[in-house]
């Protein structure tokens, strides 16, 4: 897939989170839209995935570790095929499979319920380390927040990782400087992001989150690295493809109104004539 059908699917992505945290009245749209492309990238070029058999014993396996940010995935899956677009309206909805956060025993394409912050990715450095006694070619992603990996089980869980050489397994962090209570930096600096990943044994590559052209590079790079699990840092912004969200902690975890609503997609259908401008 070329980097203009990826850039369109992305922002189809973005038109599914914003719709679906409106229609929610609640949610977390800051930290989904960053994180747009990487579930984009992943889930239509990336892992080894099949809609119509989510469950295939020789998948690649995706872990939620930033679980807030359900609605990013939920779109990904929706646009992947998983299940129907029209389903994000009911995010969040009493008797609805979307929840705030994403459960394996109802959705289509989850491989692991999130939970608190800082879980995922130990979930996800077990299914590493199982694909690795059972000697299965599977490869295993995990997506985290900046602001996450302030919690101590994250580099516990790296510790392991790189001490068993889990080569399969791909951590990707991503790094929109922001969290809820304002930039990381301020809150509780995780920086150097880069060194610490580094003095846990992991292979580590900064990324621009929104160029695919260098996703597809650091993905290459994370399959070709052996002997040591990969850490891709990703530079993102939070809020991207929405003017008022971009750079901004006060849409973390914030709905738009009506008309709010209606400014977030004029935007993305901006972007959406701007792309069909170039592929003419």
């Amino acid at each position: 897939m070329n980097n203009l059908e990826l850039k369109k699917i992305a922002n189809e992505v973005r038109k599914g989170i914003v719709t679906a945290v409106h229609s929610a009245k609640a949610g977390h749209p800051g930290g989904s839209l960053s994180a747009a492309d990487i579930y984009t990238y992943l889930y239509f070029e990336e892992m080894n995935i099949d809609p119509k058999d989510p469950k295939m014993e020789s998948r690649d396996r995706f872990v939620l570790s930033k679980g807030h940010t359900a609605p990013g995935l939920y779109s990904t899956l929706a646009n992947r095929g998983y299940f129907p677009v029209e389903d994000l309206t009911t995010l969040r909805k009493l008797g609805s499979y979307l929840q705030g956060h994403p459960s394996m025993q109802y959705i289509p394409g989850v491989d692991m319920s999130s939970g608190s912050l800082g879980q995922g990715i130990s979930a996800a450095v077990g299914m590493a380390l199982g694909a690795k006694m059972d000697q299965k070619d599977i490869r295993v992603y995990t997506l985290l927040g900046d602001g996450e990996i302030e919690e101590g089980q994250v580099w516990e869980a790296a510790m392991f990782a790189g001490h068993r050489k889990l080569d399969n397994l791909v951590v990707i962090v991503d790094n929109n400087g922001l969290q809820i209570d304002g930039p990381v930096d301020e809150v509780c600096s995780p920086y150097p992001i880069d060194k610490k990943f580094e003095a846990f044994n992991f292979h580590v590559i900064n990324v621009d989150a929104h160029d695919f052209d260098a996703l597809r590079a650091a993905f290459k790079e994370a399959r070709e690295t052996k002997g040591m699990p990969t850490a891709i840092i990703a530079h993102s912004l939070k809020g991207k493809g929405v003017s008022f969200m971009e750079g901004s902690c006060g849409w973390h975890g914030k709905a738009p109104n009506d008309e709010e609503y209606a400014v977030a997609m004029a935007d993305l259908e901006k972007i959406s004539e701007e792309l069909n401008k170039e592929e003419a």
